[in-house]
């Protein structure tokens, strides 16, 4: 009695409906090893793809024959084995080494010239279905695809409707994937703090468990929440239909913190200048230490740093307090241009309703134009002028580029509301921002450094400070007026409000800002 491994697959769960089933496969298999009076020593079953070899079962069996284990295989049907030609021609060389390859449903001798013959053609047969079922399964998924809709599984935060149906937000996973991405944005947290942060808000993966740190920062990266499909294996980008869940501001001020930007380290203590003043000699964050009742920011010897030592460069916090309070104020906005400026917000507003169908029809404009760039550029792919890779790269910053126009769009199909909620931010926080670094506790300090300053340094026991646009631009609003009386009585409303309207329209905050 010969002994030998049965081997049996199927390529996926839902097969087995036909007769093709790893029960049916054993049974039709055991019948024959019993009439052949053959020994099955081994099973080796397994249900991944055949489109692919390296199958985990299927190689392992084979190395055991090699070592002459067993005698030889019984397997169900060559369609079984030979899927790809690869796998085919390993079982040819051991036929060749005196294996014997035993098909329960079929009637073919391997060790004569007509039986591998006749075999082959069988063989080349299923390789052929095998790749053909791939390339219309492939033109499906990239039909889809087209069409705006997402083939495959909807990533955490929105939910699957079914087949040709766009993906939909969940709306308990919804918002906080959301808060995930501004809090990020923010530079608050790292990956692995966030992770934390978000498992304790109520963020949960479909199997109702933690969120990974990969998991999270997969997550992050993906363009789909901006609207835009990305199929990671190939880079290929599409444009959804399924509604955005994040701005594209927001997705890409996240991409800059994912691509470097170090965010503030965890410690017991937490400083309020901590990894925001730097030595101006060698642009190395200071360190806090308290002393004595004190916080003191150093500039300490580090071995790769140039110069080596910035020994003189040594600050009280209360000073630094003292410098920022001094910039702050200057900042800060009168009765009179609180109310100019509350005006002119309102005018626009009104101006805004006036405007809408100008305004939409220029976006929409917009938005073809991009098209026209989209459909050029794959022209461009067809006819071999730019390659693959130089493509991708190009389809995706116009996409996400599109992306920008329809949330302009949608902007202005809400009323124009974005812009105006940012500058009326913006204005919020110009009011007495001196006053709100006074009363904020440290993170709440820390919070309001980062968006009002751009730069602060010391060099010996001066400080240097730049405000970020458009504070910088309202702190120097005197400058643009020859008038010498107090702030605010000779100057006009468009002196005043203008230069700020202009910054904020073209280079609008971040919304954890």
């Amino acid at each position: 009695m010969g002994k030998v491994f049965a081997y049996a697959r199927v390529s996926t769960p839902r097969q087995g409906e036909k007769g093709v089933s790893l029960h049916e496969q054993r049974s039709a298999i055991e019948r024959y090893a019993e009439q052949h009076r053959l020994e099955i020593t081994r099973w080796f079953e397994e249900r991944d793809t055949a489109a692919k070899t390296g199958r985990g079962e299927f190689t392992e069996m084979l190395r055991l024959l090699r070592l002459k284990v067993a005698d030889g295989i019984v397997i169900h049907k060559i369609d079984r084995s030979a899927r790809n030609l690869e796998d085919w021609a390993d079982l040819g060389k051991l036929v060749d080494a005196g294996a014997d390859i035993h098909f329960a449903t079929e009637n073919l001798d391997l060790k004569t010239v007509a039986g591998r013959l006749s075999a082959d053609i069988q063989a080349v047969v299923a390789a052929h279905y095998s790749r053909n079922l791939r390339e219309e399964a492939k033109k499906g998924f990239y039909g889809r695809l087209k069409q705006g809709y997402y083939p495959l599984s909807a990533p955490i935060g929105y939910l699957d409707q079914g087949s040709a149906k766009p993906k939909i937000l969940d709306p308990e996973r919804a918002p906080l994937v959301r808060e995930a991405f501004v809090l990020y944005a923010a530079g608050r947290f790292s990956l692995p703090l966030l992770t934390k942060e978000m498992f304790q808000r109520g963020l949960r993966n479909r199997r109702g468990g933690r969120v990974s740190l990969n998991g999270l920062a997969t997550m992050l990266k993906n363009p789909f929440y901006i609207g835009v499909m990305k199929i990671a294996r190939t880079g290929e980008t599409f444009r959804g239909i399924h509604e955005p869940l994040i701005a594209s501001d927001v997705f890409q001020k996240v991409q800059s913190v994912l691509a470097g930007k170090r965010v503030d380290r965890s410690k017991n203590q937490i400083y309020a200048y901590s990894r925001i003043v730097r030595c101006a000699t060698c642009n190395y964050s200071l360190i806090a230490e308290r002393q004595k009742g004190h916080i003191y920011y150093r500039c300490h010897d580090r071995p790769f740093k140039t110069p080596a030592i910035c020994p003189t460069t040594s600050i009280r916090e209360d000073e630094l307090d003292r410098v920022v309070l001094n910039t702050l104020a200057t900042v800060d906005l009168n009765e009179e241009e609180i109310q100019i400026v509350s005006t002119l917000i309102q005018e626009l507003q009104e101006k805004n309703a006036v405007t809408y169908v100008s305004d939409e029809q220029s976006a929409r404009l917009e938005i073809e134009q991009i098209k026209n760039r989209l459909s050029k550029l794959a022209d461009l792919l067809l006819e071999g002028t730019i390659d693959r890779t130089l493509y991708k790269a190009k389809e995706e910053a116009i996409l996400k580029e599109k992306a920008a126009a329809e949330e302009r769009l949608r902007d202005l199909e809400n009323g124009g509301l974005t812009t105006i909620e940012k500058l009326q931010r913006t204005v919020e926080l110009a009011e007495r921002p001196s006053m709100l670094y006074k009363t904020a506790d440290i993170a709440e300090k820390r919070e309001l450094l980062k968006t009002l300053l751009s730069n602060l340094t010391v060099s010996s026991k001066n400080v240097a400070i730049t405000l970020s646009e458009p504070f910088r631009i309202i702190a120097e609003r005197e400058r643009d007026t020859e008038c010498r009386v107090p702030r605010g009585t000779c100057r006009t409303r468009e002196q005043l409000f203008n230069p700020l309207y202009d910054y904020v329209v073209k280079h609008p905050l971040q919304p954890d800002a």
